[in-house]
């Protein structure tokens, strides 16, 4: 009988290790269906503001100050992509729609797109956000936003909801 009961004992480790094997692979495949959600908010966003193709000259702006891309960019009124990490452009603000673009500040909606080797993420991930240009100074010649505040509306890719970056 001690045999029947060490086979029996066996049989039930090797159920129980199955069982966890089949938990932990249904976790895995449900978090990175998630993060694929994420990773799709927009589609295929341009990952710097350098190849965005919308600047606007500095010059005839009616007032309006402008953005300098890592603070040394072209300058543009209104961008639709503002790079967050200028060292590698890990973190880039796209698909940003400005409600209030004026003299003293201005904001909008987005998504911060993370690349997967920036912030640890595992994944490409978007991130939706408002944004608010502030700090109107003058820069290189030109009244220029120098910074920028960005609140996410729900995960965040570093864990705050409120990130504050220096644009010039």
């Amino acid at each position: 009988m001690t045999d029947r009961a060490g086979s029996r004992w066996a049989r039930g480790r090797t159920a129980l290790t199955a069982f966890a094997v089949v938990t932990v692979l249904a976790a895995a495949g449900v978090w990175v269906s998630q993060s694929a959600d994420r990773a799709s908010a927009v589609g295929a966003a341009p990952k710097t503001a350098a190849v965005q193709g919308v600047k606007v000259d500095g010059k005839g702006s009616g007032g309006l100050p402008v953005v300098r891309d890592c603070g040394i960019g072209d300058p543009a009124i209104k961008p639709q992509v503002i790079t967050l990490t200028c060292a590698d452009a890990g973190m880039v603000a796209t698909a940003i729609s400005w409600d209030r673009y004026d003299s003293r500040e201005a904001e909008g909606t987005g998504v911060v797109q993370v690349q997967k080797t920036a912030a640890g993420a595992g994944a490409d991930a978007g991130f939706p956000a408002t944004f608010r240009l502030y700090g109107v100074r003058t820069v290189g010649g030109a009244r220029a936003f120098t910074g920028l505040e960005v609140t996410y509306e729900g995960s965040t890719p570093l864990g705050v909801t409120t990130e504050m970056y220096k644009l010039a």
